[in-house]
């Protein structure tokens, strides 16, 4: 493997300030310590990091430097792994001892009767609040999570778990199979202006149906067309079920990374609190500025459909991460 070295040094006479500053914003980007220097894995958002603190050290009247290391004289590269492994493992640690404290709270509150004046229901509504929190800090521990801790699954699982255990049960939908060979040459027809829903179903119409299918918009269909996200037609809300979620199970798709586009999809559409994705606020301030912006049906197709391509792009790239992860644990248990 390659590696990237961080240095730097600040004036004797300088502050204390940004020298905490400096190890803060070294621990948030996941750099661990060797022999004296930071060290991250070669990859260009690592070296982006050490660049903006570069910078900073200049700023402070320091000198920083970074090279790209081959190997290490004394240690492995998997030493080095195992290193950046133990401090996501503290990181997750950390994470999980808050997330045993919620749990803990939700069986307090589930052993307890009703307050009729609604004092279980904003008892709830503070331990969301506090799981949205460690959604995120499960998010930001993941981005620097560089060779795949197998904590963080585990942390999401309970964390999901969690989630479901605040909502109701919710009624199974039956959706009837619908064959993708008969849309392929249709017409389809949705709302002026669309927004979250219906850029999600465009999307997916052009990635797994006909990438240049004709989609119209108007308030009404016409004879043959194909609506969706509309008052009538086959592939609207169904249950608590949108659109694009009924569209999913109509097709029968399984592919890896759909199952996330539509919780975040269902999210910002519903938004009934039954999905936590840290992606959710950022693609729903978007796709707001965008209608606020007064972009046209046709710049807000072609600015969702980039959108959710690049959601799934790396939805599959972290569960490919997932699976080869999956994959050397179960080799490692193996006996030769």
């Amino acid at each position: 493997m390659s590696w990237l070295v961080f240095t730097y040094s600040l004036p004797s006479k300088s502050s204390s300030s940004p020298r905490v500053t400096l190890w803060r914003r070294l621990r948030r980007i996941g750099a661990i310590a060797l022999s004296g220097v930071q060290v991250l894995p070669e990859q260009e958002d690592c070296l982006e990091s050490f660049q903006w603190l570069a910078q900073e050290v200049q700023q402070a009247k320091g000198e920083a430097l970074i090279m790209r290391v081959e190997w290490f004289e004394g240690v492995s590269d998997q030493d080095i792994i195992n290193r950046f492994r133990q401090a996501r493992q503290e990181d997750y640690a950390g994470l999980e001892t808050k997330l045993v404290e919620l749990e803990s709270a939700l069986t307090d509150l589930d052993e307890t009767v009703d307050d009729p004046e609604g004092g279980t229901a904003s008892q709830r509504t503070s331990i969301r609040d506090a799981l949205e929190k460690l959604y995120k800090h499960h998010a930001e521990i993941r981005q620097i999570d560089f060779f795949d801790c197998p904590e963080q699954e585990r942390i999401i699982a309970r964390l999901k778990q969690l989630t479901q255990s605040l909502l109701p049960q919710r009624p199974a939908v039956n959706i009837t199979p619908q064959a993708i060979e008969q849309y392929r040459h249709v017409q389809w027809v949705t709302r002026p202006q669309p927004h979250v829903d219906r850029l999600a179903c465009i999307w997916l119409i052009r990635r797994f149906i006909h990438p240049e299918a004709v989609i119209r918009y108007a308030k009404t269909a016409k004879d043959r067309e194909i609506s969706f996200d509309m008052n009538q037609g086959e592939f609207r809300h169904q249950g608590n079920l949108c659109t694009f979620e009924v569209m999913v199970k109509s097709f029968g798709l399984k592919e890896s990374g759909l199952q996330t586009i539509a919780e975040i999809v269902h999210e910002i559409d519903l938004r009934d609190g039954l999905y936590l994705h840290p992606q959710i606020a950022g693609v729903d301030a978007l796709l707001r500025g965008w209608l606020l912006a007064g972009f046209s049906n046709a710049a807000l197709e072609a600015h969702g459909i980039a959108l959710f391509e690049g959601l799934y792009a790396d939805c599959l790239q972290k569960a490919s991460k997932a699976a080869t992860q999956s994959d050397l644990q179960t080799r490692s248990t193996q006996k030769p």
